[in-house]
């Protein structure tokens, strides 16, 4: 079952000639269209299936500072900023709300690790703050967890993964980009040793530059044009509960269960808190360069073999004709969609009840599963591809791309404009992942 997400209005035709043709629908690539629009450019968003129906409406609808990578906290914190100013200044409604996030522990080393990060925080004036095992206790009312101590952040909060892309999208168009669903990319056009367009299910259109924002399907794209992008995808199960009392009005972590109040009332729940891990070609491909984040977060994963080893964005495909129908215009390649373990439902719901006893035979509401795209690093690509002028990446955001999505949005507009970028895109660089330079670990998630 997919998650519910707002349907956005298409526009009728292509135009026949863009600045910026961006492929991919979800948040970053509507928002880097809003900008880019908002500057003044012709923009054309293409997606294959619909606005947002991919990773950008299956998240937690976390948006959070706290915890991140050091590398994007400048970033988040720009993002921060405009989940505030974006629905006053384009009048839309993104469902955000500073309601804080809360972490809960029982172990020192846990305690410590956060503790550091505090520490390295206030170089960027975040205010994160240690809890104490009281305010620990105080914060998630109702839950003997024995914490020791916990860390919150009253400034971060949570949106609408319903609604926030879908919206960012209309007010995009109000400024003249157009919306093109159910428009898949087939490829690059290219003449003259740079991207002169894209060639789609519905004809060529030439465009100055191209944005590559595709999400899971980047590397693949990519790849059709002797481009490397190493890249692998973690799928998840996560499930929205009907209605129910309130116990945090935010995010809660913990050992035991991540918890997320949504705005009609019910909880978003990270069912058994772990990703798996299918075994693919293109993870294969990349494995050596994935190494070290997977022994740094062995225990957050799983390891399985299933389908998408012969089809979908890791299978095998190095090559296709423009000229034919792609696997992208498939049907169930329109939206992955991939199966939701059911089977983490109940035994989530049966801790939610002991964690919180006043959610005690809380339903579900419904469950989806996730493609969630990642790098390396754990960092995304925001940038151009030198080898082939024209083309820009916004991609590999690793699971924690829908709160910095605008911020991501911004910085991918600058740079596709040529202008003073919001904030330092060196860490963000495409060449770090492919240019022989060592992976670095990566940081907090």
């Amino acid at each position: 079952m997919s998650p519910p997400v707002d349907p956005v209005r298409s526009d009728a035709a292509l135009p026949e000639a863009v600045d910026v043709a961006i492929i991919g629908g979800g948040i970053a690539g509507v928002t880097a269209a809003y900008f880019l629009a908002k500057a003044g450019s012709r923009v054309a968003v293409l997606e294959k299936g619909v606005i947002a129906g991919e990773q950008s409406s299956r998240n937690w609808g976390w948006c959070r500072v706290q915890n991140r990578d050091e590398r994007e906290i400048p970033l988040m914190l720009r993002s921060m900023e405009l989940w505030d100013t974006l629905p006053r200044e384009a009048g839309i409604n993104l469902g955000f709300r500073r309601c804080g996030l809360v972490y809960a522990t029982r172990s020192e080393a846990e305690l410590d690790t956060w503790r550091r990060w505090i520490e390295m925080a206030r170089n960027y004036q975040f205010h994160s703050r240690l809890l104490s095992a009281e305010e620990a206790r105080a914060m998630t009312p109702g839950n003997d967890g024995a914490w020791i101590g916990g860390i919150h952040s009253p400034n971060d909060g949570m949106a609408e993964p319903r609604m926030a892309a879908p919206a960012i999208a209309t007010a995009a168009q109000r400024l003249g980009a157009t919306i093109h669903q159910r428009c898949a990319v087939r490829g690059l056009d290219v003449a003259g040793g740079r991207v002169t367009g894209v060639v789609t299910e519905h004809g060529r259109l030439r465009a100055g530059a191209v944005l590559l924002a595709g999400g899971a399907w980047s590397s693949m794209m990519l790849r059709r044009h002797g481009i490397d992008l190493p890249q692998s995808s973690i799928r998840s199960t996560v499930f929205l509960t009907e209605p129910a009392a309130e116990v945090t009005p935010g995010g809660l972590y913990t050992p035991d269960i991540t918890i997320g109040r949504r705005g009609n009332g019910g909880y978003i729940i990270a069912a058994n808190n772990r990703g798996e891990i299918e075994i693919t070609p293109q993870g294969l491909r990349y494995a050596r360069k994935f190494w070290p984040t997977l022994m740094a977060r062995r225990k957050m994963v799983k390891f399985a073999i299933g389908s998408s080893f012969f089809r979908g964005p890791q299978a095998l495909g190095r090559s296709w004709p423009l000229d034919r129908p792609t696997i992208f215009e498939q049907e169930d390649m329109r939206t992955l969609d991939p199966a939701p373990k059911t089977a983490v439902v109940e035994p989530a719901l049966a801790q939610l009840g002991r964690s919180f006893p006043a959610l005690a035979g809380t339903k579900m509401d419904r469950v989806w599963g996730a493609w969630i795209d990642s790098t390396p690093d754990a960092v995304p690509v925001i940038g151009a591809v030198e080898r082939l002028p024209g083309l820009f990446l916004s991609t590999g955001y690793s699971g924690h791309g829908f709160g910095i999505g605008p911020g991501a949005g911004h910085l991918a507009a600058d740079l596709v404009l040529g202008r003073a970028p919001i904030v330092d895109p060196r860490p963000f660089r495409y060449e770090r992942l492919v240019d022989g330079s060592p992976i670095q670990k990566p940081g907090m998630m």
